[in-house]
């Protein structure tokens, strides 16, 4: 009778240990980086199911926007977020469809820090007809058609970039930008000038 209630409890322990969700995967940025993690800023889980991928590309994207360095990383990623998951208009009309989450994996502030968007192993979401699976999407906080990149951001994105790339397999001739893919002026121009240097020490520090 001992035996037999000793097994059913550790089936029933077994059950409820196979039902847990598996572990979100480790942050994929430097250590030496300033960081945020969805946890950290409050992200609300996916509101729709997501397809998973491995990321085999790096594009670069811009929010668009102006520079806000006054508003905290948590605060631009939580209004990110409540945009992404409904149905919203865009500023030149058009109707953006309710996403399942924030559209990028890492965004880049205005004062360098990297903030955790969607989990890198789900496919990102875009408003222009390009297939971002494979994609490992960074978008960077300002509108660079008129903008520059401020020094933090410059010392972030010259480690960040190569240490992706490193940890994905992903070689220089695949970093690329949105304007690459589909018809759109993302990441501005003065960002996109940039994308030889950030090939360069790709290359650099491939082995």
């Amino acid at each position: 009778m001992r035996a037999a209630l000793l097994a059913s409890t550790l089936a029933a322990l077994a059950g409820c240990h196979a039902r847990r969700p598996a572990p979100a995967p480790a942050s994929v940025v430097p250590a030496t980086l300033p960081y945020l993690s969805r946890a950290a800023w409050g992200a609300h889980a996916p509101v729709l199911s997501m397809k998973e991928h491995v990321p085999d590309r790096l594009t670069i994207h811009h929010t668009g926007v102006a520079q806000a360095p006054a508003r905290t990383p948590g605060e631009k990623l939580r209004a990110l977020q409540q945009f992404s998951q409904r149905e919203d208009r865009l500023a030149d009309g058009r109707v953006k469809k309710q996403w399942a989450d924030v559209p990028y994996h890492l965004y880049v502030t205005t004062d360098g820090t990297v903030v955790e968007g969607r989990e890198w192993r789900y496919v990102g979401d875009s408003n222009t007809p390009y297939d971002p699976t494979g994609h490992l999407l960074v978008v960077v906080e300002g509108n660079f058609e008129t903008e520059t990149l401020t020094e933090a951001q410059r010392r972030t994105l010259d480690v960040l970039v190569p240490a992706l790339a490193r940890r994905f397999g992903i070689p220089a001739t695949r970093l690329g930008a949105h304007r690459d893919f589909a018809t759109t002026a993302c990441p501005g121009h003065n960002l996109y000038a940039q994308l030889p240097h950030y090939r360069a020490l790709i290359a650099a520090a491939t082995p």
